[in-house]
């Protein structure tokens, strides 16, 4: 990056500043893109995993912003990523009798004709109306006195944190240059323009001077932090709002489809996730603290499990989750008192010359800020660019996809694994799932299962440090699988297994190994006694205590 000055330099690694990094490549520009720790660290890997148009916002009127985020849905569940966003089914009790039906019905019609386009169908069943039988045949788990009738709709789900590396892969393909653990320490300017940033190596703490002719700001709530390093406060104002998850076994609750409540604040939703979790989520609330790891506080669960077990015949306990996580969404601040009221409509704004921001909207909508930030950031340069094209432009692993999966019997055989798995890979990874059998195929005791994961294969473990760019223990076990939050000891038996598979590729000694388990290890402990405190303060005390997260460090060895 250091070497020739590029066109655009991209901060901030989540989908929006990957999907920027896409856009610009794409247009035959050279790019830069920066994140200060890892891919998707951020929210990008902390949604409520939907790809979906908002039913909330449809009843505020917000036309706009459904209407667009149903056209993005139906891209890429068929055509940009089909591997990673699939249609999702969810049922809407209805508790009122007489007028909600027809209300509920009108408004479920119009998301339906608006998810549907001149180029490409909706990609997802229409809605149907059921009886309060049939609904409670579908979902036992209710409590009959929770409803009286129901309407099942569709919408899309997507792995947020897969997603965001297929697309700074995508990127890399086009010629983008993607470096993570890359902080930007301060902005360069040049008769009152910027013309750049320094940027540590987060990892060694050496700097390096990228010159760019055009930088643009993608890093959600870190946008005011930001602006400070460009001397541009005030320009663009962003509120961190919280939300909350929790993971339980699908036993648990017993539904073939998703389910989505009203709450007095929002809405919550009970997500199904893979074959044996379903998310419970999410809370809105405002967060003040560190932002890098917000946490969940005891608080924030009992306000997901009270939602819940209003509607469910036997409630879920503390006992039954599996995994939590909190993530902040970049609001765009207005007027409102509470978050859940302010817009997710994205802003792009010029701070200064040679530098622009996006700020807000929401992962359904990536593609279209992406766009309209590079619109602003190319608009100043001397040459003539073309328009964005990623509407066409598949992600890594989306071609091909579907027949991988016819091929899925095959590929079994001459693998030697069970079709299942093979369709389990194709679903994670796409056509690269064949780069992970690669692994495999030579060395074949990468194809058993964690021990202390069994979900996961040690083919999947390496191929997070050989090809996609981990470089921590709790980036393989947190973003390049769900490891973290998908076992019930929060994947310390794993991290036993996982870290020694990828001291290899990362060229790791036996020091470094073990350093990297106790900083998981002191992370899992952090997030439990977090979880164990009433309110955000203390839960976002007990966080940070963690090495690597404002605890005490270890000696580097190795």
């Amino acid at each position: 990056m250091a070497a020739a000055e590029v066109d655009v330099l991209v901060v901030g690694g989540g989908v929006v500043g990957a999907g920027a990094a896409l856009d610009a490549a794409t247009r035959g520009l050279s790019v830069a893109l920066v994140e200060a720790r890892d891919w998707a660290s951020g929210t990008s890997s902390r949604s409520s995993k939907l790809i979906h148009g908002g039913l909330r916002y449809l009843e505020m009127l917000d036309f706009k912003l459904v209407s667009e985020a149903l056209r993005e849905r139906a891209l890429l569940l068929q055509r940009i990523a089909p591997h990673l966003v699939r249609p999702v089914s969810f049922l809407y009790p209805l508790t009122r009798r007489i007028w909600e039906r027809p209300y509920a019905g009108v408004g479920m019609l119009l998301y339906d004709t608006m998810g549907m386009t001149s180029a490409l169908p909706r990609g997802v069943p229409a809605h149907r109306h059921m009886t309060k039988r049939t609904a409670l045949t579908e979902a036992p788990a209710l409590k009959p006195s929770a409803l009286v009738g129901a309407i099942r709709y569709w919408d899309a789900q997507v792995d947020d944190a897969r997603f965001t590396f297929a697309l700074v892969r995508t990127a890399a393909s086009y010629g983008a240059l993607c470096a993570s653990r890359a902080r930007v320490s301060s902005f360069v300017r040049k008769e009152g323009r910027v013309v750049g940033a320094v940027v540590q190596d987060v990892e060694t703490g050496r700097e390096r001077t990228v010159r760019a002719r055009t930088v643009v700001n993608a890093t959600g709530v870190w946008t005011d932090e930001m602006q400070q390093h460009a001397d541009a406060s005030g320009s663009l104002r962003v509120r961190a709002s919280k939300g909350v998850h929790l993971l339980v076994p699908r036993s648990r609750i017993a539904m073939s489809s998703g389910l989505i409540l009203r709450t007095e604040k929002s809405v919550l939703f009970v997500i199904p996730w893979g074959e044996e979790h379903w998310l419970v989520g999410t809370t809105d609330t405002d967060w003040t603290y560190d932002k890098e790891h917000p946490a969940v506080s005891s608080g924030d669960i009992d306000y997901l499990l009270e939602h819940v077990n209003s509607v469910l015949a036997s409630p879920l306990t503390r006992g039954d989750i599996l995994g939590v996580y909190a993530g902040l969404r970049p609001l765009v601040s207005g007027e409102a008192e509470q978050t859940a009221k302010l817009s997710r409509e994205h802003v792009v704004a010029r701070l200064q010359p040679g530098l622009v921001a996006v700020a807000g909207g929401k992962f359904t909508t990536y593609r279209v800020m992406a766009k309209d930030v590079i619109d602003a950031a190319v608009s100043g340069l001397p040459h003539s660019v073309p328009a964005s094209s990623t509407k066409e432009v598949p992600l890594a692993g989306a071609e091909g996809y579907h027949s991988l999966v016819w091929r899925k019997a095959v590929l079994a055989k001459r693998y030697g694994l069970s079709p299942e798995w093979v369709q389990r890979l194709a679903d994670r990874y796409g056509t690269l799932a064949t780069e992970v059998l690669d692994l495999i195929a030579a060395n074949r005791a990468l194809g058993a299962p964690l021990r202390g994961a069994p979900g996961y294969l040690g083919g999947e473990i390496v191929y997070a440090a050989t090809h996609e760019g981990a470089l921590h223990l709790d980036d393989v076990l947190t973003r390049r699988t769900h490891i973290f939050m998908e076992t019930e000891d929060r994947g310390l038996a794993a991290a036993e297994e996982a870290a020694p598979l990828v001291a290899a590729p990362l060229g790791w000694d036996h020091a470094r190994v073990d350093e990297e388990i106790y900083r998981y290890r002191s992370r899992v402990e952090a997030e439990r006694e977090a979880g164990r405190q009433p309110d955000d303060r203390r839960a976002d005390a007990a966080r940070i205590r963690a090495p690597g997260f404002g605890g005490p460090q270890p000696a580097r060895t190795g």
